[in-house]
């Protein structure tokens, strides 16, 4: 197996329906041992039982990432029960309901400084805690969003964080090759999340996506799980620094799919098809 033999945290699983929960599911599967974390208390309870079916047995533990004593708290019981580890999967963000939506330049500096927190600054703040106990030859992956390159409705404030967290893996990737570590991002097409269901017309965006990717279709967690798990194994050895896009091919696209009516007037074109 691809992962056998291998060691990893993985944080940020919100449900079985989560992009970090088909990364975990995929590595499990090739032979990976894993430890996820849990925000909080509400967030211990519907875990648990992925927890368990992931064979993670104690290797379940809390991590409020806002709180830099709980991420000091994970390395040392990372530590203690799994040693040296060899990947670590950020899958991560947050902004407030009003960076979401309204006017962009309404945006508060408490909600900017709260979504760069957590949605960015994290990132660097877990590798550095967990630097010590990551093995030679490790491998950290993130996850971002094409709303980071370019303009998407009501994406907003995470937008900006995705473009921040992209830059960030680059040049993390610089300064941690010289150790060994590798760092790359997976910018994964729409998906149903529970992160999602915060973005105002989500359905028209996964509806526009498969119209317009050139495989017709949205991706799931499935595809982005198994993308990430080659990204954390030893098949990616070579490999630092990189968006890797899993979004049907849709970030490829220069101009919308359109066909026309009998009018002769353009009109989108949904799966071929002219709606």
């Amino acid at each position: 197996m691809i992962m056998k033999g291998k060691k990893g945290v993985i944080l940020g699983i919100a449900n079985k329906k989560s992009i970090a929960y088909g990364i975990a599911k995929a590595c499990q599967e090739q032979g990976a041992e894993i430890a996820i974390t849990f925000l909080n208390e509400r967030f211990e309870k519907k875990l648990s039982p992925i927890a368990e079916e992931l064979a993670c047995g104690a290797k379940f533990y809390p991590c409020d990432v806002s709180k830099a004593e709980e991420i000091t708290a994970l390395k040392e019981s990372l530590a203690q029960d799994m040693g040296e580890i060899d990947f670590i999967v950020h899958s991560i963000a947050f902004a407030p309901k009003e960076g979401l939506s309204g006017r962009f330049y309404d945006m508060s500096k408490e909600a900017f400084d709260v979504a760069m927190d957590i949605s960015v600054y994290s990132l660097i703040e877990i590798i550095r805690e967990l630097k010590p106990i990551l093995s030679k030859n490790s491998s950290v992956l993130t996850l971002s969003y094409y709303g980071g390159v370019k303009y998407i409705p009501n994406y907003n404030l995470m937008g900006v964080a995705k473009a921040a967290l992209e830059m960030t893996t680059k040049y993390l990737a610089e300064d941690l090759g010289r150790d060994g570590i590798r760092v790359n991002a997976i910018s994964a097409g729409p998906i149903k999340t529970l992160a999602s269901a915060g973005i105002g017309d989500f359905s028209f965006m996964l509806k526009w996506n498969a119209a317009h990717a050139p495989l017709k279709s949205n991706v799931t967690i499935n595809q982005v799980g198994n993308s990430g798990m080659y990204l954390l194994s030893d098949l990616s050895s070579g490999v630092t620094g990189e968006i890797h896009y899993v979004d049907a091919g849709y970030n490829i696209m220069g101009m919308p799919a359109v066909a026309f009516d009998e009018e002769g007037k353009p009109c989108i074109a949904w799966n071929g098809e002219s709606k």
